[in-house]
């Protein structure tokens, strides 16, 4: 069986988020590995499963992602899993439960709730706009706030926190990212039970002392207002996992810069099949 790392993706998104979210960084993944299979799969009570109920546990929506990985046959060989934040948990959980589905991973922005504290695994400096955001009627209004709140593309090192802004961005594509949001949660809308469940889910996943067989690459953005980077460096420091840090970037690390997201993936990737038999 093929178990190169990197040969057969599989995304998995965060909070109340699905796999239209990943938006323009699945082209630009998969100019980065042509050859490679992608797939995207969706957390239940969100996209395709907007209308199913979450579990409340990471180990329960686990398995449900694997029962659709195995009836669609995405695990015929050993995936590849990026994963951001929610979804990291569910990619860490699935690694220690069923290692012979994967052959490693990428954590993006996650926390663990025997590692960091509530307050930074969900930054109470965000508490009142998150609040907020999720009681808001306007859906567009709502997700141009969620993206204000995981974005930092439009900042520019005001303070000492952003090192740098993407070129090309600004109102124009804030707007355009926020209607694409709004068609999104219009055409699949996730409920406001199921974004409690994935909370519940989030804030109670303890994943204990045993560390994955498997390669695991830390990413995170040292500007994420919604998850303190300090988490991932807890769990960095926990296993003596590769990290690697974005200076400026938020929660949503691919859109905020993809392109850094792509090229720290070919280095591990190169680093990992070094020396791997073809």
């Amino acid at each position: 069986m093929n178990k190169t790392v990197g040969n057969n993706w599989i995304l998995l998104r965060g909070l109340a988020r699905e796999s239209a979210h990943w938006g323009d960084f699945i082209p630009l993944l998969q100019s980065a590995f042509p050859d490679a299979q992608i797939t995207l799969i969706d957390l239940p009570g969100t996209g395709c499963f907007y209308r199913e109920p979450s579990p409340c546990t990471i180990k329960a929506i686990t398995g449900n992602v694997r029962r659709h990985a195995l009836e669609r046959g995405f695990i015929q060989q050993p995936a590849t899993i990026l994963a951001l934040s929610l979804g990291a948990m569910v990619a860490w959980e699935w690694m220690r439960s069923y290692p012979e589905d994967i052959c490693g991973a990428t954590l993006m922005n996650t926390s663990f709730a025997d590692l960091s504290p509530f307050y930074q695994r969900l930054r109470w400096q965000s508490y009142k706009d998150f609040a907020a955001l999720v009681m808001t009627r306007d859906i567009y209004k709502r997700e141009s706030g969620i993206l204000q709140l995981v974005s930092n593309r439009r900042h520019i090192a005001r303070d000492g926190v952003y090192a740098a802004s993407q070129p090309g961005t600004g109102a124009a594509q804030d707007q355009r990212v926020s209607r694409a949001w709004a068609k999104i949660h219009n055409e699949r809308p996730i409920s406001l039970n199921n974004s409690f469940r994935q909370i519940i889910a989030a804030a109670s996943y303890r994943p204990g002392e045993i560390k994955p067989k498997q390669p695991v690459l830390l990413l995170n953005g040292q500007g994420d207002r919604l998850v303190a980077p300090a988490c991932s460096e807890a769990i960095h420091k926990k296993w003596h996992l590769e990290l690697r840090r974005h200076p400026w970037a938020g929660h949503d690390l691919t859109l905020d810069d993809g392109t850094w997201v792509v090229e720290r993936l070919q280095d591990w990737v190169a680093q990992n099949n070094s020396g791997y038999d073809h």
